[in-house]
């Protein structure tokens, strides 16, 4: 018999567990939204209401209350899209489009940066203003770039706004992007709402391929490292030898870029099975042989927002050497405050962009010159540039990871200077299971995109029958390893 009141306590929002792609009650609320999906594929609108309504409980799951700041920005920015597009007046439209940019981007300092900026000023002054009570609503970096986005094309006449409300709020809600991305595009996503509902086997197969790998990148690489080995690490890295350390940065570059793009895997293959296709957010960044190679593959769609709504109208490249070094630095400056209200992601970002304008340099330098490189020497010059910038990006996330610079500073001083290689012997004893598993997440991260297609290829030949069952042990796999409690993703924070 059904026990009522468990069932609606698990219906509520619990600020101690949130519901996450991983976790055992997503299963059941997949289960329940596909089957009302379905019920309802052929009608347009009731695709887009019972999408919606899931969402936006998906959301209220996750963040509770905060679920209404979703709904008040698309109201909001519905509307003001809206009057810009019917206006002909180019200064009231200017108008409309700073007021929604001010309304959208001060909601996120408020909640964001404000307690930031008194810390600041009680450093300055040696006041005692106190902080505020504050909790980030999960996913408002994501949905406040998308309502930006979505305004900005409109008011470029780049696309025109949408009539049914319910389409714009359905975008914005879309529970498998909205809490940790990809930051989807109106241009991409809405025209794809009036579409009948449709999917191949090949959508299947590779819905099915993105939800197993992004669960095994999340669930047994990411959790597995961090809980058994990198968070001990950087909770201390005073405590540990240097060689511990450098394993420590290793295996952190794996658990960050598995843990995000691993949800990101997930939102893909989720969105495929429901007709709706969403660009990919990594292309195996740290197969990148330069930083400007990098950031073309590592989060991608926050890349090439930063690049189509703040880059490129700082000048981008139009006005001079000079003038596009200094964008570039401030992009990235930018891009790191992006990530939360802190001087370590300032310092990780400003850092980024240095590397991009030397980048930029060197590449001009080669471009002038006529200089390319083929043969043994053009391989042995991509590995070692391989080699560099993934070095360069694991200095960088230790500034990203470490919760001051004390910390940074303290675990880079321990690589310098207190390395102890002959420790390895007792370390690999210790940690004999965790090495295994950072070599097979390396393994697997560079692998050539060929086997990546050939196991696609693979399950979209599987039997649906066969899809079930495959999914099935897989989940009951990872019932065996996973912890018996669901790790927040990285990104959450953001």
């Amino acid at each position: 018999m059904i026990d009522i009141n468990k069932l609606l306590n698990l219906l509520r929002y619990d600020p101690n567990d949130p519901v996450l792609f991983n976790s055992a009650f997503f299963f059941y609320f997949f289960a329940v939204f596909l089957m009302c999906y379905l019920a309802v594929h052929k009608s347009k609108a009731g695709r887009v209401w019972v999408y919606t309504l899931f969402s936006l409980f998906f959301f209220y799951k996750a963040c509770g209350y905060y679920v209404g700041l979703v709904i008040l920005s698309a109201i909001v920015d519905f509307n003001l899209s809206k009057a810009i597009h019917r206006s002909k007046d180019k200064s009231f439209r200017k108008t409309l489009l700073i007021f929604s940019i001010v309304l959208n981007l001060g909601l996120l300092f408020y909640f964001k940066y404000t307690n930031f900026f008194i810390g600041m000023i009680n450093d300055m002054t040696a006041g005692h203003i106190p902080l505020l009570k504050l909790i980030l609503p999960i996913g408002i970096s994501f949905y406040t770039f998308e309502n930006l986005s979505y305004t900005i094309d409109v008011y470029r006449d780049e696309i025109e706004p949408v009539d049914n409300f319910m389409d714009y709020l359905f975008f914005l809600s879309f529970f498998p992007k909205l809490m940790m991305g990809p930051i989807v595009r109106a241009a991409d996503f809405i025209p794809q709402i009036s579409k009948p509902y449709f999917i191949e086997s090949n959508d299947i197969g590779k819905g099915m391929y993105l939800i197993i790998s992004g669960l095994f990148k999340k669930i047994v690489i990411s959790d597995f490292i961090y809980q058994n080995f990198v968070q001990y690490i950087f909770d201390d890295p005073s405590k540990h030898t240097g060689l511990e350390c450098l394993l420590g940065v290793y295996g952190y570059a794996l658990v960050i870029y598995c843990d995000f793009s691993g949800y990101s895997d997930m939102a893909l293959g989720i969105a495929r099975w429901t007709g709706f296709k969403i660009p990919p957010n990594f292309d195996s960044p740290y197969q990148s042989s330069s930083i400007t190679e990098f950031w073309r593959r590592w989060h991608i769609s926050l890349s090439s927002w930063l690049r189509d709504y703040l880059y490129i109208p700082l000048g981008g490249n139009r006005k001079g050497k000079v003038r596009q070094y200094i964008n570039l630095g401030l992009t990235m400056l930018i891009g790191g405050f992006w990530h939360g209200a802190s001087w370590n992601f300032i310092f990780w970002g400003g850092m980024h962009g240095s590397m991009l304008a030397i980048d930029k340099v060197r590449i001009d330098y080669l471009r002038k010159k006529q200089i390319k490189f083929s043969g043994w020497s053009g391989n042995l010059l991509k590995v070692l540039g391989v080699l560099f910038t993934f070095h360069f990006v694991c200095f960088c996330w230790i500034f990203f990871k470490a919760s001051t610079f004390h910390d940074a500073w303290s675990l880079i001083h321990q690589i310098a200077y207190d390395f102890q290689p002959e420790i390895w012997p007792e370390l690999y004893t210790g940690y004999t299971a965790v090495f295994w598993v950072m070599i097979l997440g390396f393994i697997l991260h560079f692998m050539p995109a060929k086997a990546e297609l050939s196991l696609e290829g693979f399950y979209a030949k599987i039997p649906v029958a066969g899809s079930v069952a495959v999914m099935v042990a897989f989940i009951w796999l990872l019932v065996q390893v996973k912890s018996t409690q669901p790790m927040i993703p990285i990104y959450f924070q953001f």
